[in-house]
């Protein structure tokens, strides 16, 4: 995860772990972290990101009992070669969760609802969807 694929916002009202799990399911659904990536020890993303050991050893140990990475005994986490589909109703639960951050955070920089759907669109374009 070198150049920070992931990033927090103490300030933020998303709780950290939060946001570093959702950073690291969105680093893998873009592709940034691929099936088989080895992701940094929970003491490298912890002083990476200027975060407790425990913070990353729960997220890690969540995403790992979600099945999106593996740990392997001495050798390290990896993100997992085949990712959980999640259910139709938890798929929908997490685009709503992930437009409203969205948009909170689109409103917190000064952009309206019409810039992120147009900027949104633009990403559909160039992901051939």
């Amino acid at each position: 995860m070198a150049g920070l694929l992931v990033t927090v916002d103490p300030k933020h009202p998303v709780p950290i772990y939060v946001q570093l799990e959702q950073g690291i399911r969105a680093s893998i659904a873009t592709g940034k972290l691929p099936a088989g990536a080895q992701l940094p020890t929970v003491r490298q993303l912890a002083v990476e990101l200027r975060l407790n050991a425990n913070t990353v050893a729960r997220v890690y140990g969540e995403l790992e009992r979600a099945g999106v990475v593996e740990t392997r005994r001495g050798v390290g986490t990896f993100v997992a070669a085949a990712q959980p589909a999640l259910p139709r109703r938890g798929r929908e639960t997490e685009l709503r969760a992930l437009a409203a951050r969205w948009a909170a955070e689109a409103a917190a920089r000064g952009f309206s609802p019409d810039d992120v759907v147009r900027e949104m669109s633009k990403f559909k374009d160039t992901r051939g969807g």
